[in-house]
């Protein structure tokens, strides 16, 4: 059931990226953007908790997960360190994900011939 709950909610929020795409003049960077923004305000209401602990997987390898961590992060970093706290919070827990970002794509660049 885990895999089923997983494939539906990714699914599903492909399906409204997908729609977005076709019905409307924004680009797939737009896109992100939204979907970055729209996982930090369901994780500010508390929704986005709740989403990971139905889905699982489905809901963590969304671009909506990294707007979520950058609010969890931002929440933590003030909760010890004040108004100052909030970038070093948001640079704690997506640390990983940005290098691993970087690493891979710089790996991929030199197996593959990047388009000019």
């Amino acid at each position: 059931m885990n895999f089923l709950n997983a494939f539906l909610v990714a699914g599903i929020a492909c399906f409204i990226g997908q729609l977005i795409l076709d019905n409307t003049k924004l680009t797939p960077g737009h896109l992100t953007s939204l979907f970055t923004v729209v996982g930090a305000f369901l994780g500010f209401i508390g929704v986005y908790e709740k989403l990971i602990s139905y889905a699982g997987g489905g809901a963590t390898v969304l671009i909506s997960n990294f707007g979520y961590l950058l609010y969890k992060g931002a929440m933590m970093g003030f909760k010890e360190q004040g108004i100052i706290g909030l970038f070093g919070g948001m640079l704690a827990t997506t640390s990983v994900a940005l290098v691993s970002v970087v690493v891979f794509s710089f790996i991929l660049i030199l197996i593959f011939k990047p388009k000019d």
